[in-house]
């Protein structure tokens, strides 16, 4: 198992079918958690995808001959080095290929010379999916060891509908991630809240932050893939929620303040990663507040929100993590440590994650600096990278404890 430091190796074999087209995007996803990820097309998928779009995508060179750099005996070395290897799409013909142990191509031979572990998504029209025989290769696939994603039942090539839809780039991207880390968390429970909480002024204004989510999202990513039951508890998102894992809107700090305390106590971790309002309006005006009416000025009357990670920790359960989050604007690490552990005592959490955020820092998709601050201990420990990076990092934190 690759450690964190160590980008995990990826080999994707694409077989040739139209489906292949969403094998880019799956590509995509697993060089963003910052995997070293090589395509392996069989010939038939460099007429669905060419080699320029797989090179760009992976970010590294592409090899579908056997003859391919021989010297390196590159058809024995790609498999060996493979921490998991994906085939997507996996017609018929590779599934019957792989479960007769062929080795007339570098994908087969690949397989062959690896005893990583092997993910197929499966994609076939479904006559071709049903037949005796191609269940048959599954199931000896299956018993193995092959983890088989999918197909799911949609729209097929030609306008059917029916089983063999290739399953979607995110679904196998979040098998793959689970394979390559440790089921830490396997039997536990765990609630995530992220995003932005909007409180109302009128109907068609609010108070909001700029909270993207993503940090809250990846979390729950982490989580899930290292084999926990995970409860998303979303306020606005700009980014889309893993699959496999349960979504509960709550859109205000009211409404997140109910659901959260309604989950938490069956709950092993509890992660409040979500921006909630510190301060509401009073009264939120029941019509839009017109301009004519308000004047030259407008001064909304604001009361303070529910303290949502005070709450859950004068509820805390015996043997429950309760983790926070805290930004701050300051500069100052030692200033930002000091601020995030007189809110950790407060509160009563086990740990708060404090990060600098500014107009131009922290929000959305990038390069982030998170410092745990732990209650049971003086020393901090920060991790950084990609929020994907920084989430897996802090669930493994978590897992030691």
């Amino acid at each position: 198992m690759p450690s964190v430091a160590d980008a995990p190796r990826i080999v994707v074999g694409v077989a040739g079918g139209i489906a292949a087209y969403k094998t880019v995007s799956l590509v995509r996803a697993l060089v963003t958690t910052g995997a070293d990820v090589t395509v392996v097309p069989t010939e038939s998928a460099l007429k669905f995808v060419g080699r320029p779009t797989w090179e760009a995508v992976s970010r590294n060179p592409v090899a579908e001959d056997l003859f391919d750099d021989v010297a390196t005996v590159r058809h024995v070395a790609l498999g060996k080095n493979a921490d998991v290897i994906v085939i997507a799409p996996a017609t018929a013909h590779t599934l019957a290929s792989l479960a007769a142990g062929l080795a007339g191509n570098l994908l087969g031979t690949t397989v062959l010379a690896s005893s990583a572990p092997l993910v197929l998504a499966p994609a076939m029209h479904t006559e071709m999916w049903e037949h005796p025989s191609v269940s048959a290769n599954v199931a000896t696939l299956v018993e193995r060891g092959a983890i088989v994603v999918g197909p799911d039942s949609g729209e097929l090539t030609g306008g059917d509908i029916g089983a063999g839809r290739m399953s979607e780039p995110e679904a196998i991207a979040e098998v793959v991630q689970s394979v390559l880390v440790p089921q830490s968390l396997a039997g536990k429970r765990v609630v995530v809240s992220a995003g932005g909480t909007r409180e109302p002024l009128d109907p068609v204004r609010f108070l909001g932050n700029r909270s993207s989510g993503e940090m809250g999202v990846q979390l729950a990513r982490a989580a899930h893939a290292r084999g926990a039951e995970v409860t998303l508890v979303a306020a606005h998102l700009e980014v889309t929620p893993p699959a496999g894992i349960t979504v509960v809107p709550a859109a205000t700090a009211a409404e997140m303040l109910e659901v959260m305390t309604a989950l938490a106590p069956s709950a092993d971790v509890v992660i409040m990663a979500a921006a909630v309002a510190d301060w509401v309006a009073a009264e939120p005006s029941p019509h839009k507040i017109k301009k004519a009416d308000a004047g030259e000025s407008f001064a909304a009357e604001l009361v303070r929100a529910p303290d949502i990670a005070a709450e859950l920790g004068a509820r805390k359960v015996a043997g429950q993590l309760l983790v926070g989050f805290s930004a701050e604007t300051t500069e100052d690490a030692n200033s930002r440590e000091a601020m995030a552990r007189k809110k950790l005592e407060a509160k009563n959490l086990d740990v708060m994650c404090v990060n600098q955020v500014g107009h131009q820092l922290g929000f959305g998709d990038v390069e982030t600096i998170v410092t745990m601050i732990h209650h049971a201990s003086p020393q901090s420990q920060s991790v950084t990278g990609s929020k994907h990076s920084v989430a897996g990092q802090i669930l493994d934190a978590l897992s030691d404890r």
